[in-house]
């Protein structure tokens, strides 16, 4: 029987009542397969996925469908969110296979879990011959299957990336030069972005583009990170209405999006724009950070401080059918009729025209001038033309809130929940919005009570008060990552050593010494067919990436050698094979730390949590920042707190030079690079 309404991950559940009887993945299932020597059908996908929902309507809602897998096979369905291990294994099977991966991700395995044959979205009628054929197969060749299953195998291991331990020095950031160069030639001058559609928005790259080209005094590559950051602002990719950025864009423009909202990306791009605020100032970056914080707070925030994962891309049109992107398109006639005389004047704003145009009558609103321009186009002031787009947007998404919305994805993963409590910390430094900082801190309260065992060991999700399965290495590295962040900005340290107690579980529960790497599940877990090293940022940076960039922060405000050892050590078996700087550029912001404009700033005294506020308030994405309010037991902070006093200590390659007395002349020195 079907088993899916036992759990409670959304994706899971939409297929419960399915006419195949699907199992999650675990423990009874597997040993079913083994028992009945059946093959195993892992189909893998997510809540907001389209293409998951289209194969779920055309195959497994199919009677015809379900008597060829309920017969032969053990059906598995997993949501990637809650089992990326799984996810990642498989997808490498899948690329190895097909050279190519994506969602809905459909493999079938031998009974012991090995793949031999795999590939992403299926039509009813593939999906029918291809299970009958390997099932044939399977029941007359056994070792044919056998044999490639064993192939198969060897190469997914073989992609683990292998190195030897050294004491070789780094080479000097210098040598990050000829790898911008050669990253450029991608660039797409513009609209901003990579030069290729799909357009993802990988906040990672730009967070590293913007402060090498800040470090190095690059203003080529500020003023692509600005393209692309206003770019994205002005697409349909941005919901300007109501706030928060779609997954990604299907053409070169960053006009028409793939419709859902992942919690992931709105964390990871409200700390992109809070740091391009900092440097620019630039009211539009302020703006998308104001509204996406309005959209998390309304659509994506549990009352007990936890965030959810996603809005679906799907939801119902006017004759009641999922459709994508329903909820957000409009049609000419609708809009001439909600705006009357100010129509055209919106038209040309947003382009309802032939550049924003969708398909079949839709629009999707897209800007492509600056107000500035366009107010003086018109023959108004830029103040009343910011007023009468606040107004149109207003009226708009009052019409759009009677829709029918997406479907919502209601599970907390901590990862994820992590990135967005980063991202308002990060919000909260540039902008001093105290709405920001009580929502991290409601999050950093939600994980620590509600998803951190006793014993250790974080939860990877959250519903309805149940929390399940132990968490992956990306759960407590950016759990580190944001717990630091939220002691930069606040200078509380509880936060800074809850960062160090879960970066030391890593070392003993993840850490592989012959491999120089963290393994993606820890040693204590069930240990699938290939151990997993993410060594490779993707829309989320690595887990190994995070985890080195958190143990050097720790390695100099816990003067630990064996913290920036294992981090250096990392780094330098990466950069041999930094072939494509996209999938690397968290890595690279590792190798800046050892750039000599890097430094290191103590604030220590009674006003010092006040005073990090003016720090924090400036881009200074060289210098590492610590401080205290009284006498610390942190090594970095050790013995620099004097009563009465407001004391700035400047360090740079372990060495400090005399206290300042000002927040002014420190950050004149900071500065100067």
């Amino acid at each position: 029987m079907n088993e899916l309404h036992l759990e409670t991950s959304p994706y899971l559940l939409q297929h419960a009542n399915n006419p195949i009887y699907w199992k999650a993945w675990n423990e009874q299932a597997l040993a079913k397969a083994k028992q009945e020597n059946k093959l195993i059908i892992v189909s893998i996908g997510y809540s907001a996925c389209h293409w998951c929902h289209v194969m779920e309507h055309e195959s497994f809602e199919d009677d015809e469908v379900a008597a060829v897998m309920n017969k032969h096979f053990v059906s598995i369905k997993v949501d990637r969110e809650e089992r990326p291990d799984v996810d990642a294994t498989y997808m490498k099977a899948v690329q190895l296979m097909t050279g190519q991966g994506g969602w809905p991700m459909n493999a079938v395995l031998l009974p012991d879990g090995r793949p031999v044959w795999g590939g992403t979205y299926f039509k009813k009628d593939n999906w029918i011959a291809t299970l009958e054929q390997l099932q044939e197969l399977y029941s007359t060749q056994p070792e044919k299957v056998i044999d490639y299953a064993e192939k198969l195998l060897a190469g997914i291991q073989s992609l683990v990336l292998l190195g030897e331990n050294t004491t070789d020095e780094i080479a000097s950031t210098s040598s990050i030069e000829p790898i911008i160069e050669k990253w450029s030639k991608s660039f797409d001058w513009e609209f901003g972005g990579y030069a290729r559609a799909p357009k993802f928005m990988m906040p990672n790259n730009y967070l590293f583009l913007q402060r090498y080209g800040f470090q190095e005094k690059r203003q080529d590559i500020l003023d692509f990170v600005d393209l692309t950051l206003t770019r994205m602002a002005y697409g349909g990719l941005f919901d300007t209405l109501d706030g928060g950025f779609s997954r990604y864009s299907v053409d070169m423009k960053w006009h028409v999006p793939h419709f859902e909202k992942m919690l992931y990306d709105n964390g990871q791009l409200m700390s992109l724009y809070a740091e391009a605020y900092k440097r620019t100032k630039n009211t539009l970056y302020k703006e998308v950070i104001e509204k996406t914080h309005r959209f998390i707070q309304k659509e994506l925030t549990d009352s007990s401080g936890g965030f959810y994962s996603a809005l679906d891309a799907d939801s119902l049109n006017e004759k009641g059918h999922l459709e994508e992107g329903a909820f957000y398109v409009w049609e000419k006639q609708e809009l001439k009729d909600l705006l009357k005389e100010d129509f055209e004047l919106f038209s040309t704003v947003f382009n309802i025209n032939e550049f924003g145009y969708w398909e079949d009558g839709h629009f999707v609103l897209i800007q492509n001038e600056t107000i500035e321009k366009l107010a003086a186009d018109a023959g108004i002031t830029t103040a009343a033309l910011h007023l009468k787009k606040k107004r149109w947007e207003e009226l708009l998404y009052e019409i759009r809130e009677k829709r029918a919305k997406p479907r919502l994805d209601d599970k907390t993963l901590t990862s994820w929940n992590a990135i967005m409590l980063k991202g308002y910390v990060d919000a909260y430094k540039a902008l001093n919005n105290s709405e920001y900082l009580m929502a991290a801190h409601r999050n950093a309260q939600f994980i620590t009570d509600n998803l951190w065992h006793s014993d250790g060991h974080l939860w990877r999700t959250y519903k309805n008060g149940t929390v399940k399965i132990k968490g992956f290495l990306e759960d407590y590295a950016l759990t580190a990552d944001a717990f630091t962040a939220l002691y930069e900005a606040t200078l509380e340290e509880k936060w800074l050593l809850y960062a160090k107690q879960l970066t030391d579980y890593c070392l003993e529960n993840f850490y592989d010494g012959k491999q120089h790497f963290f393994a993606y599940t820890s040693a204590k877990e069930e240990q699938l067919i290939a151990a997993h090293f993410e060594t490779e940022d993707n829309v989320i940076p690595a887990s190994n990436s995070i985890m080195a960039n958190v143990l050097y922060k720790l390695s100099i405000l816990f003067e630990n050698s064996h913290y920036e050892k294992t981090a250096l050590q990392m780094l330098h078996l990466i950069i041999p094979n930094l072939d494509y700087p996209s999938a690397f550029s968290n890595w690279l912001n590792l190798w800046m730390n050892l750039s000599p404009q890097n430094r290191e700033l103590a604030i220590c005294g009674a006003n010092a949590s006040e005073e990090i506020k003016k720090i924090n308030n400036h881009y200074l994405p060289h210098v590492i920042i610590a401080g205290s309010t009284r006498a610390s037991g942190i090594p970095f902070l050790a013995n620099r707190f004097v009563q009465d006093e407001l004391l700035f200590y400047i360090c740079q390659n372990k060495a400090c030079g005399l206290p300042l007395t000002t927040t002014e002349e420190t950050l004149n020195n900071l500065q100067s690079l």
